[in-house]
């Protein structure tokens, strides 16, 4: 080749170097060109099955799944870092809380996806301006749980209106046998209690205009409680209240003594979800089956639902059309009968989508009439919502209130303004670390792990499951952005290992197993260490294989012993749903478990050293 050639065939290649950065394409390790997508999960439970039949079905994408909270302050905060994820799932969620980060989303009213919903649902997630940011994925279906083998030993019949509930009520207190149990200390089933059992004031036209004004409120003014659909709402509460003999100890009932009553026979019926029906079908054996919420006759009976989570996302995906082509992609296969089916993980689900037909559970048999009107009620879930209906319920049920003073409370405590107070600042961080996993490993995650590997007094640090939930930010922290920017239920372990023991733990985190059971599921638990580097081969397939193991790049010593710290969550390596991969009974058996959440000792180390400590090249993938 002459001179000429090779100039032109150097600058050929610049070219296309240049054109490969510039589109935000990244070089995986397989040596193809993949479309980087982060996604954000409400919680572990979407990796039980959706996240790996993504990687399966889109090998063109380079996935990075971060378990995150749920919390739409979490978004909130993140977005006023100048910091968001491609796609932004939450299951605590309603339109009112979302303030804030409305600007910052696609607009999905004029996609395809958007037209496969039924437009009922749909609408409870519409802006003033007609724009859809969020879109409800399949729906937990909530209600009454029944002992059928109850109802037939007492000859009861199972309702089919409010009248018959509350007789039913009446004769199973009759017969020594409590005929209802709630977990009224938590404030979820205090919401959905106040809600449930006035459906059909809620969704009357009055009840849903009421609602639009409601989730559409500016952060100037606060929109209180009408003054016609929600007395009617309060009447309805405190006659359900006296109706199923909820009194001053039931208020602090939780959901496991509810469940005990109800499993042990001492209970008719309890609060719960269509899978909670499956579960102790299964489990226990006992004959039981969803009750909606009543309506005055059969036809105006309802379930209360609400969606495994809500899915939006970022509005930058669009400055770059592979990428916004390949998140629509995504999301069309996401809310497909096919990942639906991956979403709920076998699940007692129903859909919102017209284009879905998942099969009933035998858990629904006395509602069917119910999902076939499609009297389906997506529970108001504001943020708010939740924590005044847990202190006016409780109220209600200790006899504080009666119905007009529980109205009163409650539109007081809805409309009073919140002054939002000034956390307190513990740290300013001086330099930002990106969460992105490159060849060495992630750099936020490397900066948390050392700084609790320096905290806390320990050689080696080995994190695992999922540990980081987002980029170390150069700025202000408060103690509850420190809590985001650990993983939920991150527990904390010290163990003395020696050196060859500590090698087993990486192949435990690293290896496949004998039976297929691969540690691994997706890169962004690629075990992360400090204190020592580590070598892993990709293997092209998904799997990985543990190479050397060193400590300032030299062997790490079989025979020295070491104090090990170890963080993550045993259940997301362990458990048959997720990684399946259990940690050898010995190692376990010398690690001890430390009080608290790792959280904890993450913001004792920062009191000491003021500063997260700076990232390391912890490991290096050889393909």
């Amino acid at each position: 080749m002459n001179m000429k050639n090779q100039l032109i065939a150097a600058a050929m290649a610049m070219l296309l170097l240049f054109n490969v950065s510039s589109c935000g394409i990244m070089n995986f390790s397989n040596g193809q060109d993949k479309i980087p997508i982060t996604m954000y999960l409400w919680d572990k439970s979407m990796a039980k099955e959706l996240t790996p039949w993504l990687e399966r079905q889109f090998p063109d994408i380079d996935f990075t799944f971060v378990v995150g909270y749920n919390s739409m302050d979490y978004y909130r905060d993140m977005n006023s870092r100048g910091s968001l994820p491609d796609i932004l799932t939450c299951r605590r969620f309603s339109l009112n809380d979302t303030s804030g980060l409305a600007d910052q989303l696609m607009d999905l009213s004029q996609t395809e996806l958007a037209g496969t919903f039924y437009s009922c649902y749909i609408e409870n997630n519409r802006e003033p301006d007609g724009a859809i940011k969020w879109l409800p994925m399949c729906a937990e279906v909530d209600g009454y749980i029944a002992n059928k083998a109850l109802f037939e030993a007492y000859d009861i019949p199972l309702p089919t209106n409010y009248a018959e509930f509350a007789k039913a009520c009446r004769l199973f207190e009759e017969q020594g046998v409590i005929c209802y149990v709630n977990d009224y200390k938590t404030d979820y089933s205090c919401l959905e209690s106040l809600q449930g059992c006035a459906i059909p004031e809620l969704m009357s036209l009055e009840g849903t205009m009421w609602r639009a004004e409601y989730e559409n409120e500016t952060g100037g003014s606060q929109v209180g409680l009408d003054d016609k659909v929600w007395p009617a709402v309060f009447e309805k509460l405190e006659q359900y209240l006296k109706d199923t003999c909820a009194g001053p100890d039931d208020a602090d009932m939780n959901f496991n003594t509810a469940k005990s009553l109800f499993l042990d026979s001492k209970a008719a019926m309890i609060r719960g979800t269509a899978n909670d029906c499956v579960n102790i079908q299964q489990e226990y054996g006992i004959p039981c089956v969803m009750l909606p919420y009543y309506g005055e006759t059969a036809d105006d009976s309802w379930l209360l639902t609400y969606p495994m989570c809500q899915v939006a996302v970022n509005k930058a995906v669009e400055t770059d059309p592979d990428k916004k082509d390949a998140v629509m992609r995504v999301l069309e296969a996401i809310f497909s009968e096919d990942g639906q089916r991956r979403f709920s993980a076998g699940s007692a689900v129903l859909s919102y989508n017209k284009t879905v037909n998942i099969e009933l559970s035998e858990a629904f048999d006395e509602v069917k009439d119910c999902v076939a009107s499609n009297h389906l009620y997506i529970r108001l879930a504001s943020t708010e919502m939740f924590s005044v209906s847990l202190s006016v319920v409780w109220k209600m049920m200790n006899g504080v209130y009666d119905a007009e003073g529980a109205y009163e409370d409650f539109n007081s405590l809805l409309t009073t303004q919140k002054k939002a107070e000034d956390a307190e600042v513990i740290l300013t961080q001086n330099t930002a670390y990106d969460y992105t996993f490159g060849e060495h490993g992630s750099p936020a995650v490397s900066s948390v792990l050392n700084t609790l590997r320096v905290g806390m007094g320990n050689d080696i640090a080995i994190g695992y499951s999922n540990l980081v939930s987002e980029p170390v930010y150069a700025g202000d922290y408060t103690t509850q952005q420190l809590s985001w920017l650990l993983a939920f239920r991150v527990a904390a372990g010290q163990a003395q290992y020696t050196g060859a023991e500590i090698r087993r733990i990486m192949e435990w985190l690293v290896n496949v197993k004998d039976d297929g059971s691969n540690p691994i599921r997706n890169k962004n638990v690629i075990p992360a260490v400090s204190g020592m580097e580590y070598t892993l081969t990709d293997n092209g397939d998904g799997t990985y294989t543990l190479g050397s193991l060193t400590i300032d790049g030299n062997p790490l010593d079989d025979d020295a012993v070491y104090s090990v710290l170890l963080l993550g969550d045993d259940n997301y390596i362990e458990a048959q749903i997720y990684c399946n991969c259990p940690m050898p009974e010995d190692l376990k058996a010398k690690r001890v478990m430390a009080d608290y959440n790792a959280i904890v000792y993450l913001i004792e180390a920062l009191k000491e050293s003021g500063q997260l400590e700076a990232p390391s090249d912890y490991v290096t993938i050889l393909h």
